[in-house]
């Protein structure tokens, strides 16, 4: 007799282990359906830098940072702005009051109880417009997981696991829904294709070719896969024109190319609702990956504020908005304001070794592989990260166990094969390569890489800046020979006096 489900989740990612784990505690049985293979259980919240959100922590208390439930609850609703209370912000503010009180009294524990721990310092995620009723936080509330996104993930994969080999939980990868089913007005399964077996690496992309389709009923369908990151035709029908102006013609993705958004569209014809379509986010810090796993993959920069920041056309970016990391949606309007796509951070190399970081499981090998020998020597020595050997170790990624519960060997051959490749294009970009992208390692957010990035370009005064291979307008030479910034950073004099005429 086959697998009688009380629950259908639809999505593997760490929203549906979550739910998957806390309804087979609840003693429901539960089938996980998901289009990918298993090396993606997890989905992208493997990708994340696993940041978690904690209001008035040890470890901010620790740190001398002064936290309360009012605070956070005030700077959330200041970044809410619910303002549509009889109307589709009816559950969310519900839901906002709920999860923030949570995160003062509650998920630390909840978290502590499943194996988690966080690095000892907490990060200032968001710091918004600078106002106290605006969006942003007030204080630091970023807490990094120690294992980053990967171990998020086995925090629950394991136990979903567990309960797949009691009896508890189907797993079914490789089907992808697409309808739902309804009933007398009541939503009693799903239907789809099932793929073809692909056995692509975590993150590559795998075929859609369908071999068959499939039928599954249960009391309950929970829909845990609304990403819509590497979807740029749905980013741009969604993009919040009026907030921050027009949708990027550029847009890199920090997520996989399944983040596709399908099930919104499948959801919303069997009568469900899609709410606040014009709130959604996107950095602005994005360049392109230089090793890259998924079409246009982006690494986000975590900035640090020293840098000066500029848009296309050579002004500075004012208020909160111009300090590196502060304020997402302020820098994005202005950033857009000018009909261009991408912007300027102008810095010494002293800069990028003290402050700047990327976002990202992968690009953080010491904090995601636990190794506290390696976090030392590659945050404490000096000089770039990049000849620190820190993007050349990938190979060091611990990767999430294998569904079945054996730890996968043929991916830690390809996180080698890929680190070794990854230490010579680093040695040639120091040659001066014309062929890499500039190396800078180490989030504001959810600690999620949920998201697409506008193209971003650094410059680096003292190294040739990487043309964009897009045509676009060319900006004004902005600085004079005797400017005094010119002067400071020792700006060739061959050279146009200001980054973005660089075009």
């Amino acid at each position: 007799m086959g697998f009688r489900a009380d629950v259908i989740v639809v999505g593997a990612g760490l929203a549906g282990l979550v739910a998957a784990y806390e309804a087979a505690q609840g003693g429901r049985r539960v089938v996980i359906l998901d289009q990918e293979n298993a090396n993606n259980l997890g989905g992208q919240a493997f990708w994340s830098l696993g940041g978690i959100f904690l209001v008035d922590s040890p470890e901010q208390r620790r740190m001398g940072i002064h936290d309360s439930l009012e605070l956070a609850m005030q700077d959330w609703f200041g970044s809410a702005q619910f303002d549509r209370l009889d109307d589709e912000d009816v559950w969310g503010e519900q839901w906002a009051r709920a999860y923030v009180a949570w995160a003062a009294d509650g998920k630390r524990d909840y978290l502590r109880g499943l194996g988690w721990s966080a690095v000892p310092f907490v990060g200032w995620a968001e710091r918004g417009e600078g106002s106290a009723s605006g969006h942003g936080n007030s204080v630091p509330r970023f807490h990094i997981t120690w294992g980053t996104g990967p171990r998020v993930v086995e925090l629950f994969s394991e136990r979903v696991l567990a309960d797949e080999r009691a009896g508890r939980v189907a797993l079914r990868f490789r089907h992808r829904v697409d309808g739902v089913i309804v009933e007398g007005g009541a939503v009693v399964g799903v239907r789809g294709s099932v793929l073809e077996e692909d056995d692509a690496p975590r993150g590559v992309s795998s075929s859609r070719t369908v071999v068959g389709d499939f039928e599954e009923r249960a009391d309950a369908v929970i829909v845990t896969s609304g990403g819509i990151g590497h979807n740029h035709a749905l980013m741009r029908a969604n993009w919040p024109t009026g907030r921050v102006g027009p949708a990027p013609s550029h847009l890199i993705s920090g997520v996989p190319a399944h983040v596709d958004g399908r099930m919104l569209g499948i959801t919303e014809a069997a009568g469900d609702r899609v709410v606040n379509r014009d709130r959604m986010w996107a950095y602005t810090e994005g360049v392109h990956n230089w090793d890259p796993v998924w079409p246009d993959h982006a690494i986000r920069i975590l900035p640090g504020p020293s840098a000066m920041w500029f848009d296309a056309e050579g002004r500075r970016l004012r208020g909160m908005s111009g300090v590196p990391g502060a304020d997402s949606i302020g820098a994005m309007k202005q950033i857009l304001a000018t009909g261009h796509d991408y912007s300027w951070f102008v810095l010494t190399q002293s800069i990028i070794e003290k402050e700047f970081a990327l976002s990202g499981s992968e690009q953080n090998p010491d904090m995601t592989g636990r190794d506290v020998g390696f976090l030392l020597r590659s945050r404490l020595a000096k000089g770039h990260p990049a000849r620190r050997g820190v993007q050349g170790a990938r190979g060091r990624l611990r990767g999430c166990r294998h569904p079945r519960g054996t730890d996968r060997e043929d991916e830690r051959d390809h996180t080698r094969a890929r680190a070794g490749r990854g230490r010579r294009r680093g040695a040639d970009r120091r040659e001066g390569s014309r062929d890499g992208q500039p190396v800078h390692q180490g989030h504001p957010g959810d600690g999620d890489p949920q998201r697409s990035e506008v193209d971003h370009r650094q410059a680096d005064p003292g190294r040739e800046a990487a043309p964009d291979p897009r045509p676009c307008a060319r900006a004004p030479d902005r600085r004079p020979a005797e400017h005094p910034v010119a002067q400071d950073v020792g700006w060739p004099a061959d050279r146009p006096r200001f980054p973005g005429a660089r075009c």
